[in-house]
């Protein structure tokens, strides 16, 4: 399938990171980690509206009741509308110096899921936490270096995982009331020019679409890991995406510029941006966190 990508937000983030489409605002949200900003788009106007957060700012979650839970460097909190910060609700199981939240999101079940990266890359010191509505938080996986890619399928039946330095994308099955079994590999990307699994969301059809950083392109992948699609995209970094606008079959797409030189930047002008791009499968609509 042939597939024209746009460019929608010129406005740069370093790191631009975990698009979330509500469908209750008809807006995309996502974050600059490094910027420490949370963005909202509003497509019918192409308004693009900022928080500015204390800490760098991995991931969060839209809540049922208004705001956000959103996963800091020093730890998990609440946050209103207007960009206040509430209750802590955990801290980084790792530590500020080593360690800071990066990608997640909310469950089918209205909880909150968010993954550690292990900055000095010597172990696999990053986990994966979850917050539950009734806002107690627990470690619910470990052994990853950066924790990414992080989406459930739509039958629920799995957590599926992305550790980016290591290559490698797992799932976890999950019950009836979304407790996680196992570890299993789905797939061990070649290291090489074809980039490494970061961010991922599900469609409709419980297919798993994996932003490939360092790669340039997105890819639409099958349960067991099978490559059935591929998206080209302007920039070598893409990060994560989401699926958004009617019908929830426009794709939005992040990107970073983080740590790139200036050769790179020239020759990749638009890392940073957030493109979009029409898609044939619908995507599925994006939990609010119950706590």
């Amino acid at each position: 399938m042939s597939y024209t990508v746009n460019c929608v937000v010129t406005r740069t983030s370093e790191l631009g990171e975990c698009p979330v489409w509500s469908v209750r605002e008809q807006a995309l949200y996502w974050t600059d980690i490094l910027g420490r900003q949370l963005h909202r788009l509003d497509p019918a106007t192409g308004a693009v509206t900022s928080l500015t957060l204390p800490e760098d700012l991995g991931c969060y979650g839209l809540r049922r009741d208004g705001g956000f839970i959103v996963a800091l460097r020093s730890g998990i909190y609440l946050l209103d509308e207007q960009g206040v910060l509430g209750k802590k609700l955990a801290d980084n199981p790792g530590g500020v110096e080593n360690s800071r939240f990066n990608d997640g999101r909310v469950d089918p079940w209205g909880r909150f899921w968010a993954g550690t990266i292990w900055q000095p890359r010597d172990r696999n010191g990053g986990v994966l936490m979850r917050v539950d509505e009734h806002l107690n938080a627990q470690v619910m996986a470990d052994d990853v270096m950066v924790s990414n890619g992080l989406a459930f399928s739509p039958d629920r039946a799995w957590a599926y995982h992305s550790d980016t330095p290591n290559h490698v994308l797992y799932r976890y099955p999950l019950d009836a009331n979304g407790q996680p079994g196992p570890r299993q590999l789905v797939r061990h990307f070649e290291r090489g020019s074809g980039g490494r699994p970061d961010g991922g969301a599900f469609d409709s059809e419980g297919c798993y679409w994996s932003a490939q950083f360092d790669g340039g392109r997105i890819l639409r992948l099958a349960p067991d890991g099978t490559q059935l699609d591929e998206i080209r995209v302007p920039t070598r970094w893409p990060t994560m995406v989401a699926f958004g606008g009617p019908g929830l079959r426009t794709l939005y797409i992040t990107s970073s510029r983080e740590n790139r030189s200036a050769e790179e930047l020239a020759a990749w002008p638009l890392s940073g941006c957030v493109f979009s791009v029409q898609v044939g499968v619908a995507g599925c609509p994006e939990p609010l966190f119950l706590g």
